[in-house]
């Protein structure tokens, strides 16, 4: 259960950026240390030729270029992106309001072709990727084995970066303490307006909270030659997308749209698709550790779920390495490691809770007409809805007596 030897195996499940990412830390940091580490990524999808879809909006946030070229040594694929985001929309029932304020701009891509990019990176490094999709686990005191569809793998410690993944959230389930996070569902969909109605949206995500009770958030997207639509909720379906496309705020901003623009064969079809909103339970133990959405370690509310995947498999790959792969070892160093995100999750939840609550009274819109006087509480705004923040800091700018009594003010006007 120490930290990682000459030769040590390790077995990570899921492709995906935070499996990719810890995989390349990995690497990257036991070629620097002069040990060889055996690494074998295990991933069912095939990302290239954009054959699975992923219902994730594809917006990156600062400070993930940074991220590949610092910790991974790869360049930002640049060359992915569809269009940059340097402000958002914020629409309520009846008013809106422009935010910008993010000090780099995010960068909305297609989430496949990003986590295609990341897997091809691994393979050049000269890590072995096997196409299967894992079958059973068990976990021994001296080892682990992973049964996939092709063959076992034996390994000393396995990381878990399988996302949201039912089957293999109950495969750790059935031989360990691991119970995967509360989630929020999503539906998402895309459009191709003619470039003129492109060109109004600009480089702004517009962000809706709707009172409709079963429909926490929406948003509109511009991603190059399309629109990305989005909603989420605890229990979002394709008839409360219709019923979030008929709301007047939202139909006010597309009257613009009567032309459809051209005809794509993708416009209007829905994938759904899920993300977590609490920590997960048991998400590391003796020999195994989990990262990302698996681990619920990602922002609470919305957001930067690429970010802190990314993060959060670098910090797993840094303990492994230099502390160990005991419960002990991921308790003292890879949970203090994740601080900034673990403890501003109960922030995040009190937001979510007023913001739910707010909008639910249609109490938003004095929300916003205070903000447009009050450049504190726009801030406080723009941080909430592009996650570029902590939350804690957000939320105690915002419950300033004095931005409470302009609240008031322009609810009782």
């Amino acid at each position: 259960m120490v930290p990682l030897h000459e030769n040590s195996r390790v077995i990570i499940l899921g492709g995906g950026p935070s499996g990719a990412a810890c995989a390349l830390t990995l690497k990257r940091k036991a070629s620097m240390m002069g040990k060889r580490i055996d690494i074998i990524l295990i991933e069912g999808k095939q990302f290239a030729g954009e054959l699975h879809h992923n219902q994730c909006v594809g917006v990156l946030s600062p400070p993930l270029p940074r991220l590949l070229s610092d910790e991974l040594g790869i360049p930002f694929p640049d060359h992915l992106s569809r269009s940059k985001i340097t402000g958002y929309v914020l629409h309520t029932k009846n008013e809106r309001i422009t935010l910008d304020g993010g000090e780099e701009p995010s960068i909305a891509l297609r989430r496949v072709q990003f986590d295609d990019f990341m897997l091809d990176e691994v393979r050049k490094a000269g890590i072995t990727v096997m196409t299967a999709r894992a079958v059973d686990i068990e976990l021994h005191g001296d080892k682990v084995i992973i049964y996939t569809e092709n063959a076992p793998v034996e390994g000393d410690v396995v990381v878990g970066a399988f996302g949201l993944d039912e089957g293999s959230a109950a495969m750790f389930g059935r031989v360990s303490d691991y119970r995967p996070p509360d989630e929020l569902s999503s539906v998402v969909t895309k459009y191709h307006p003619s470039s003129e109605v492109i060109s109004l949206f600009g480089e702004r995500i517009h962000a809706f909270l709707p009172t409709h009770p079963r429909i926490e958030f929406g948003g509109i997207t511009p991603k190059g030659n399309h629109l990305t639509i989005n909603i989420a909720g605890k229990s979002v379906d394709s008839p409360l997308m219709q019923s979030f496309l008929s709301m007047p705020e939202v139909v006010k901003l597309f009257d613009h749209m009567k032309d459809m623009g051209k005809f794509d064969h993708d416009d209007a079809r829905l994938f759904k698709g899920r993300f977590p909103c609490t920590l997960a339970k048991g998400y590391y133990g003796n020999r195994y550790v989990m990262v990302g959405d698996a681990a619920g370690l990602v922002r609470s509310f919305k957001g930067k779920g690429v970010t802190s995947g990314i993060q959060t498999g670098i910090r797993a790959a840094n303990t492994m390495l230099f502390v160990g792969i005991s419960k002990e070892a991921f308790h003292d160093d890879y949970c203090p490691a994740n601080e900034d995100i673990i403890s501003d999750m109960p922030y995040g939840r009190v937001m979510r809770f007023i913001t739910i609550t707010l909008a639910r009274f249609g109490l938003l819109d004095a929300v916003v007409r205070a903000a447009k006087t009050d450049p504190g509480l726009r801030g406080a705004l723009f941080g909430a809805v592009s996650a570029q923040f902590a939350y804690k800091p957000v939320l105690i700018k915002s419950i300033q007596p004095r931005r409470m009594l302009g609240v008031v003010r322009e609810f009782l006007k």
